[in-house]
């Protein structure tokens, strides 16, 4: 199989497939994907990343489209939009992620799948008044397919590289959710593919950093505005995923074709291998430690005082990408293992409300970081990156050595899901401080019955309100 006929068939797809071709499998999960994007909307706004990016949108103005996160009844075109709603689900590093059963991904490649296409979907759907849940959630899972598709099949030299797939290959995810409920089909849904191609960016360089998130929300813009210019006639190459210039060779260095052959949607990824939702706002390589940590703290009720050092043992796999040392701010500590762990001895927990930079810079926290050491372990590198594996060794003042293996069924997988009570105490977590909890209610339940019947409207509404009198006015 060559690219241009993934490209086609990638069409094909898009233009096809309805609503009633969704398994309800897909629907049960789509609905849960979409609970936890909607609480981090609301977590991401207070973030001072967020704030610029709504102040930067406030200000160059423009068509009033789309409503803006917290920021009342104030609108501005799409694409802007779209750029200040991804940067806000992504904020946190807490949205879910792509699961692959390849090896050869080292758990890297894979993509952020939700935000991109959810966000181009509602900020769509608000822009031409679509109010129909059953298009906004095909679109959306449409989305999700073709950007994790391309993701699977890429060659992991894609991130190895330095790129971010979660601002790349989710420009993607962006450009056929919007495509789809604007009407896109033949030529100007492959012109819209091929402006995708050349707006996909995002590079590994910033993570730790305020522009990491901000990839996301530039995915959304992009897509966005992929969609809305071939809408316009804009033109593109309509193969773009093809050739020595296409999206696959300059991005990845090619795709693999065994895997490629199986097409779009057989299955849906979101069903199989499935989807992880993110029990921490950290990367997901650094969860089965963190659990790791909290078992070995309350099974031996660790206190911070009786810690003398803490080495961490695991693969190049989890130990590139999560590369501070030492964090100095909640944005580094993300990335940090020396920080995680130190936040669970600390605090038990790690919440966004761990994620302060008071906190992160704080004096318990650099001291345990400091005594925290990081550890490449040639066993567990051998042994595969099919699983995160790793290794806690703490020793304590009084000369104990605890040991806690990481359980390699990540908690939040598939292998080991998060249910919907403690998906529903997550979204609470990021909703508290922003909404009032008779509010945090109706968004929960429009948030899950989004295609069954869900006020649209109001659920945009009650997400961009920025004071308790604007939710009343909205619930009224």
């Amino acid at each position: 199989m060559s690219a241009a006929d993934i490209t086609s068939q990638a069409l094909r797809f898009v233009e096809t497939t309805t609503y009633a071709d969704l398994p309800e499998e897909a629907l049960r999960i789509g609905r849960r994907c979409i609970v936890d994007a909607v609480g981090l909307y609301l977590a991401g706004s207070q973030e001072p990343s967020v704030r610029i990016l709504v102040a930067d949108a406030l200000d160059q103005g423009g068509r009033a489209d789309a409503p803006l996160p917290a920021a009342g009844a104030r609108r501005v075109p799409a694409p802007l939009a779209g750029r200040v709603w991804g940067t806000a689900g992504h904020a946190h590093d807490w949205d879910d992620t792509q699961v692959s059963h390849d090896p050869a991904h080292v758990y890297g490649l894979l993509t952020h799948p939700t935000i991109p296409p959810l966000t181009a979907a509602l900020i769509v759907a608000d822009m031409i008044g679509q109010r129909d849940g059953h298009e906004v959630m095909l679109a959306f899972q449409l989305g999700f397919e073709v950007e994790c598709k391309i993701s699977e099949w890429m060659l992991p030299r894609h991130y190895r590289r330095g790129h971010h797939s979660s601002g790349t290959v989710g420009t993607y995810g962006a450009c056929v959710a919007a495509a789809k409920l604007l009407g896109l089909t033949g030529p100007r849904l492959a012109h819209a593919f091929g402006i995708a191609a050349s707006l996909a960016a995002g590079i590994r360089v910033n993570f730790g950093t305020m522009t990491k998130p901000l990839h996301v929300g530039r995915a959304c813009e992009n897509g966005i505005t992929a969609a809305l210019l071939a809408a316009r006639g804009f033109d593109a190459d309509p193969t773009a995923l093809d050739g020595p210039w296409g999206f696959f060779s300059v991005m990845g260095e090619g795709f693999d074709a065994g895997k490629a052959a199986q097409g779009f949607g057989n299955p849906l990824t979101i069903v199989s291998p499935g989807v992880s939702i993110k029990p921490y706002p950290s990367g997901i390589l650094t969860h089965q430690s963190m659990d790791a940590m909290l078992k070995l703290v309350l099974d031996h009720d660790l206190k911070p005082e009786q810690v003398e050092r803490i080495r961490f043992f695991a693969g190049k796999n989890i130990i590139e990408p999560i590369r501070y040392p030492i964090a100095r701010n909640h944005l580094q500590a993300k990335f940090s293992m020396p920080a995680l762990l130190a936040m669970i001895v600390l605090r038990r927990r790690a919440s966004h409300h761990e994620f302060e930079d008071a906190f992160v810079a704080g004096p318990a926290m650099q001291d345990l970081q400091a005594r925290t050491d990081v550890i490449n372990d040639p066993e567990i590198d051998a042994r595969g990156y099919d699983l995160i594996r790793s290794r806690i060794e703490v020793e304590t003042r009084d000369g104990r050595t605890l040991v806690e293996w990481a359980d390699e069924r990540y908690r939040g997988g598939p292998l080991n899901p998060i249910g919907d009570a403690d998906l529903d105490a997550k979204f609470r977590m990021c909703a508290e401080g922003v909404l009032e909890a008779s509010a945090q209610e109706d968004v929960l339940a429009l948030a899950r019955g989004l295609d069954t019947g869900a006020d649209l409207a109001r659920l945009m509404a009650l997400l961009s309100a920025t004071d308790a009198g604007e939710i009343r006015a909205v619930a009224e």
